[in-house]
């Protein structure tokens, strides 16, 4: 379903494995060509050491490049399945803070994926994340492994993030 910027942020604000994480959606960038999201770091988030919760700052890097190429990918007239394939992390430091990260997608990117679309039928491709507290420090990077098939028609395309 292709939806504005301003209503998925909203949506994924109030979705509740988000919102009681306390990962907020800054803003979706125009044309879903990026997010910048927050994680706020609360009671519900804290853990042992007083810093947020690893599986905090693993759940919100999940959904983002699925949803901006699911996104992307519609506007281009493609009917898509999207979702994460894999996901890796290192944590680097604690996150005694809020944290922060913002995910871009670039016209290479985009490209990319439509010829594969294109040739294959799907594609594969990992992407980084860096998660930053309120220094700039980085705390935490990530690796996400977006998988995109093309559906054929009569294919029934419920998205799956």
């Amino acid at each position: 379903m292709i939806v504005s910027e301003r209503t998925l942020k909203w949506g994924l604000c109030f979705y509740p494995p988000l919102l009681f994480q306390r990962i907020w959606v800054k803003k979706f960038h125009p044309g879903f060509r990026g997010a910048d999201i927050k994680i706020y770091k609360s009671l519900f988030n804290k853990n042992y050491n007083g810093s947020i919760f690893g599986g905090t700052i693993y759940a919100a890097t999940d959904p983002f490049y699925a949803l901006l190429f699911d996104q992307l990918l519609q506007r281009q007239g493609f009917k898509v399945r999207v979702w994460l394939k894999s996901a890796s992390i290192q944590y680097l430091k604690p996150g005694r803070s809020a944290l922060f990260f913002t995910i871009i997608i670039t016209d290479e990117m985009l490209n990319d994926a439509i010829e594969a679309l294109n040739t294959s039928g799907k594609f594969v491709k990992a992407y980084p994340m860096e998660i930053k507290n309120s220094a700039g420090e980085v705390c935490a990077t990530v690796m996400n492994e977006v998988y995109v098939r093309n559906l054929h028609s009569g294919e029934n395309g419920p998205v799956a993030y």
